[in-house]
């Protein structure tokens, strides 16, 4: 049986006691000069309270506190995070000193566009290095992230049908693999929703499509690649078809790095793309953001932008517009403009060639896991793949993709994605990065045989992992439903 140590969990509990257990009264971390307020009668007694202890410590103690509870926290630059469909790879530092540039940090959305022209330069050259990735006419900055990338796209789509006359399109298809975020988009911009199932090579099943295809079809949201990490085949002839009934197609974009410098969207026949510069682009992603969100639109569709866009007059100045007959902001002045400065750096010490080897490198990251990992999971769609791959872990009885993923953690590794896409049965979804060497990836090739082999001597061995972190397997059931969010003084 693999080495359990139960001992660091008991030393990391001590050390989170440790403010308390150095509290001394009248100990302080801060020396505060005398007041220049005159005291202030204090609020009736019924309005205070008096049963929050709180530690009375220096200030070297608290930063040692926080400083080890950071250390506690994965991150894409300590540990491998493969997370499929989040793509959490490495973000150049040289991003972070561009977009904290005084020009750029200090810039104010409400100064005069004569003062701007340098911030209103760099967001007109971004739009137009998205524009020419994607093959499409024209696009919009504003969005702040995936989700509102993918409400700016439909909403756009819903305007120019309702333009054309055509207010009664309200059927939007959603492929049964498609990210979780597409269908509440389509429903919040007023579509019905229906499902389209997947055909069994992972591809969206025509006829089903075919069969949806009338004259109430709005459109179909897709993601190429899909979220099973395959490069759907049909994708051309499921672009006639929607537009030979009328409807538009909305390309979901956030797997984009599998297709830099090789596949233009628009030229499949995609009308709205949205991308998240968070995930193909490199800049920072996870914790709840920020993130960047844009869209880019065929010409049919581009005076339906949200905006404001950056547009360059004769006289070689730029100035912000909003699109004839746009549908509005999506959010305050440009959007996420430090993100957005981040993704222009990337792209442009990049360049054409570096976008290639993006490209390159995520694709065969991700079949070198596939190849590798073959002997110990089943591969539901067995075929080459984009920039992740999905696999199955029900061929091992006593290791569930859950009980697979909180082992990972053992070993300082991230868990993979989990449970998604719903159509596999105990998904592990895995995105290796382009980031990512080939000496880390046989690490965690390695460890995973390693635990397929503890599920294989003791059946029950991994129901109970992780067990070298600082805290241990919890009720995530109990605490999304019961949470206990008030602090309390432990001892």
């Amino acid at each position: 049986m693999a080495e359990v140590n139960f001992g660091l969990q008991e030393e990391a509990h001590d050390k989170r006691r440790t403010l308390m257990a150095r509290s001394k009264p009248g100990r302080t971390g801060v020396a505060l000069s005398a007041s220049d307020v005159p005291p202030q009668t204090m609020p009736p007694s019924s309005m205070l309270r008096d049963d929050l202890e709180l530690p009375e410590v220096t200030e070297g103690e608290v930063v040692r506190y926080f400083t080890y509870l950071s250390q506690l926290n994965f991150s894409v630059d300590t540990n491998f995070y493969p997370l499929g469909s989040c793509t959490m790879k490495y973000n150049p530092r040289i991003n972070e000193a561009v977009a904290a540039l005084p020009g750029f940090a200090m810039a104010h959305p409400l100064q005069s566009e004569g003062q701007m022209q340098g911030t209103l330069e760099a967001l007109f050259t971004l739009q137009e290095r998205l524009r020419e990735i994607t093959g499409m006419a024209a696009t919009s900055l504003t969005p702040l992230a995936g989700a509102h990338g993918e409400l700016a796209g439909v909403l756009t789509i819903r305007a120019a049908l309702d333009a054309r006359g055509q207010s009664q399109r309200m059927k939007m298809l959603i492929p049964d693999t498609a990210h979780g975020t597409n269908p509440a988009s389509a429903a919040m911009a007023g579509f019905n929703v229906v499902s389209v199932p997947s055909d069994p090579n992972g591809n969206i099943d025509m006829e089903a499509l075919r069969a949806e295809a009338t004259d109430d079809l709005a459109g179909v949201m897709f993601t190429q690649p899909t979220t099973l990490g395959l490069f759907d085949r049909n994708a051309i002839e499921m672009c006639k078809i929607v537009h030979d009934a009328g409807g538009l197609v909305y390309g979901d974009g956030a797997n984009m790095n599998a297709l830099l410098g090789r596949v233009k969207l628009g030229e499949i026949g995609f009308d709205v793309v949205h991308m998240n510069l968070h995930k193909t682009f490199s800049t920072p992603h996870g914790g709840g953001g920020p993130g960047a969100g844009p869209i880019c639109v065929v010409e049919e569709l581009a005076e339906f932008l949200p905006g404001p866009v950056v547009k360059v007059h004769e006289d070689a100045t730029y100035h912000s517009v909003m699109p004839a007959r746009s549908i509005g902001r999506m959010g305050g002045y440009q959007g996420n403009f430090g993100v957005l400065i981040r993704a222009l750096t990337y792209i442009t010490l990049l360049g054409d060639e570096g976008m290639l080897e993006i490209s390159a490198n995520a694709v065969l990251n991700a079949n070198y896991l596939l190849a590798k990992l073959r002997p110990v999971f089943e591969l539901p769609y067995d075929r080459t793949v984009m920039h992740e791959v999905v696999f199955s872990a029900k061929r091992r009885k006593g290791a569930s993709a859950l009980d697979i993923s909180k082992r990972l953690l053992d070993h300082g590794f991230h868990a993979p994605t989990m449970y998604f896409p719903l159509v596999v049965a105990e998904a592990l979804m895995i995105e290796p990065t382009e980031t990512e060497s080939k000496e880390t990836l046989d690490a965690f090739i390695e460890t995973l045989f390693k635990i397929d082999a503890e599920a294989a001597e003791d059946e029950n061995f991994l129901h109970g992992a992780p067990y070298n972190t600082p805290a241990s397997r919890m009720d995530e059931a109990r605490a999304a439903r019961q949470p206990h969010l008030r602090w309390e003084p432990s001892g």
